[in-house]
């Protein structure tokens, strides 16, 4: 907690995001930056991740890291040497929280499991695992390696070696029914740790799956349907001590991911890797960093210059900050703490509203407000992308 905190703000805190860009395949549902290659070096991949986190902490002030996060593409085909040059690489450069949260997403292949232990010992503290599915022929229709039977495996093996594990599912399949959805969730429930990431199938442009969606080959389901399915989730992860605490996310008090919370609560994060995303403070302004997407090239620019960054962007205008701040918190079930609007802001946050318009929201119970944070309810945040035009002001 940093000194101005008042004990009751919880602190956004201070991450690093490690971007691993390679996976085995690329599952038809995936828009992430993520390539396959049949080869990676990792020694040669691992120095330039070094050198461009060198880069980006020469100019950021030396404050406890609270958290860091390996994502992709598939971390988990990374050596546990790798990661724990990583890890120690951050440490070079600032000091640890005391409860440092460590994730890296995984899968659960029995190839990749066989790492388990070893991230462990490199110094990861959550293990986060992309399971998808509970049943076989869903998981063949995602794309995915693993069978229903490795993911199970997997899950017994990351308990033995993590006290805190996550796991992901996709939901609102075509043609699943209710009943499918229930049995599942309840299966999950019972199998996980403190933390679940539940997430609608979504078309995105440019995949396997628009193609598909555009030659016919399936429908998602209906709105109606979807906001049926969602409002099952919500009910039966809160009678199971998992309330979402996010949109997709839900976890027993305490396990919230600490590294997502850093982006919803609009911390500051340096993000290391091909199309890896940074906010941070620089001479006193808050910045965006956008990094080269292609590895090859992120490689070659990392390797010549010392960074891959394809675009530093400062955000001065208070009102540019105040929306992102915004459209990012509000989809936390906490909301957006008036202390950490201010602080990134500027400027308090009842200077953006359009009190006019946001008391007839909580008349129609969309959003709640009190002296110390405003947050959508749980209506709202089903419609959260509407919400924010009408709530800030001009």
């Amino acid at each position: 907690m940093r000194a101005s905190q008042q004990p009751n703000i919880p602190d956004p805190g201070f991450g690093v995001y490690f971007h691993w860009p390679f996976c085995r395949k690329k599952c038809p549902y995936c828009d992430f930056n993520s390539h396959v290659r049949e080869t990676v070096d990792q020694a040669r991949w691992s120095k330039a991740l070094l050198a461009e986190l060198d880069y980006f902490a020469s100019s950021h002030p030396k404050i406890p890291v609270t958290s860091i996060f390996f994502g992709g593409g598939t971390p988990s085909l990374m050596s546990p040497e790798t990661v724990s040059k990583l890890i120690e690489g951050v440490r070079s450069h600032f000091p640890f929280s005391k409860d440092i949260e460590i994730t890296l997403e995984a899968n659960p292949t029995s190839v990749e499991a066989a790492s388990f232990d070893g991230y462990r010992h490199a110094g990861v503290t959550r293990l986060s695992m992309g399971i998808q599915s509970l049943r076989d022929e869903a998981l063949r229709f995602l794309g995915r390696e693993h069978s229903v039977s490795e993911a199970l495996a997997a899950i017994e093996t990351a308990r033995a070696v993590f006290d805190n594990i996550s796991f992901d599912l996709i939901y609102a399949l075509p043609d699943q029914t209710t009943s499918q959805w229930q049995q599942d969730l309840t299966k999950a429930l019972n199998l996980a740790g403190d933390h679940l990431s539940l997430y609608q199938l979504t078309i995105e442009p440019n995949t396997g799956f628009a193609g598909a969606v555009r030659r016919g080959e399936f429908m998602i389901p209906g709105d109606e349907k979807s906001e049926a399915l969602f409002e099952i989730t919500q009910v039966m992860c809160e009678d199971a001590g998992r309330p979402a605490y996010e949109i997709s996310n839900h976890a027993r008090p305490g396990f919230e991911c600490r590294h997502n919370l850093t982006y919803w609560r609009y911390g500051e994060y340096l993000g290391i890797g091909p199309g890896a995303h940074g906010r941070f403070d620089l001479a006193g302004v808050r910045t965006a960093s956008r990094q080269l997407k292609r590895p090859e090239a992120w490689l070659r620019e990392v390797e010549e210059k010392g960074h891959g960054t394809e675009a530093l962007d400062a955000l001065p205008d208070p009102k540019d900050r105040a929306e992102e701040l915004m459209l990012m918190g509000l989809r936390l079930t906490e909301g957006v703490w008036f202390e950490n609007f201010e602080r990134s802001v500027g400027s308090p946050l009842q200077a953006f509203l359009d009190l006019d318009r946001l008391q007839m929201l909580t008349e129609n119970g969309l959003m709640e407000i009190d002296e110390e944070h405003i947050w959508a309810t749980k209506s709202g945040r089903l419609v959260l992308n509407s919400l924010l035009p009408e709530i800030l002001a001009g």
